[in-house]
């Protein structure tokens, strides 16, 4: 689906080869959950696409028709399975001046977020490469944007799987927990769910934003704070969260066990139950 509404069929070509897309990686996106006929969480997403948008200096775009856009995705997808939508904005073609490409694109789950909603994830972390001060001083890196250039984040997913883990947790270079490659960190401290500063470089997570809004409801306290691999092991539990996978429990660290936490469930319902509610 195209930001003008034109249904596409999902097998026929729909960028072109010099799209800067595909050139360079020129160009932001958003990753949502279908469920029973909606899109979870639209308006947080809307919001930091419009934020990594600004960020690249990519012509600011109508939420309406991103709105639009969705809400026919969505619609043609229907209310039976879950699905994943991503919102896709690049800077358009080469040489073609200040015409941009946009469009809605919705898929099946992977087999690979069932798999960690049910069973958890086994994690190792993993050097970023940049001390966790470094968004103040180089704000050219985009850190805190969600770009399409995402070769660094696949290429720490294959290490992990080569090293028997399941996923990554990157960590600065000063020796602080900063994200995952596709997620946010959550750890619970007793009845206190803390995660990184957004300071740190950290995509702003909006799943964690919508579990944070709801805490209290669910009484739980919520807080940012700097945290080491040696505060997830000392932690009560430990998720890795986003959009699609929602809360991905961490069973180990660097192969180390994580015990199962006495609130494992309780958190459960709160994620499931703040994307549900949001917007």
């Amino acid at each position: 689906m195209t930001l003008d509404c034109e249904l596409r069929d999902a097998d026929e070509p729909l960028l072109h080869a010099d799209d800067m897309a595909a050139l360079r990686g020129d160009g932001v996106f958003e990753t949502i959950l279908v469920r029973r006929g909606r899109a979870l969480n639209l308006e947080a997403h809307l919001k930091r696409l419009a934020q990594s948008a600004a960020m690249l200096e990519l012509p600011e775009q109508n939420a309406q028709e991103w709105r639009d856009a969705v809400a026919m995705a969505v619609q043609r997808w229907g209310d039976r399975r879950e699905g994943v939508l991503r919102l896709v904005y690049s800077r358009g073609r080469e040489y073609a001046g200040s015409a941009v490409t946009a469009y809605v694109l919705v898929s099946p789950l992977n087999q690979r977020v069932h798999q960690a909603r049910s069973s958890g994830v086994t994690v190792i972390s993993l050097e970023r490469g940049y001390a966790s001060d470094l968004k103040e001083y180089a704000p050219w890196l985009l850190l805190g944007a969600k770009t399409l250039s995402y070769a660094v984040n696949m290429a720490a997913i294959r290490y992990a799987a080569r090293n028997g883990a399941d996923d990554v947790i990157f960590v600065s270079s000063d020796g602080y927990v900063l994200e995952g490659p596709r997620s946010t960190v959550m750890i619970l401290r007793g009845r206190e769910l803390v995660t990184p500063p957004v300071d740190y470089g950290v995509l702003p997570g909006t799943t964690q934003r919508a579990v944070f809004d709801m805490a209290d409801e669910h009484g739980f306290q919520a807080s940012y704070a700097p945290l080491t691999v040696v505060d997830l092991l000392n932690a009560d539990g430990a998720w890795l969260v986003s959009s699609v996978a929602l809360g991905a429990r961490i069973t180990s660290v660097n192969g180390i066990r994580m015990p199962e936490p006495k609130l494992a469930l309780d958190v459960a319902r709160l994620i499931d139950r703040a994307v549900e509610k949001a917007d």
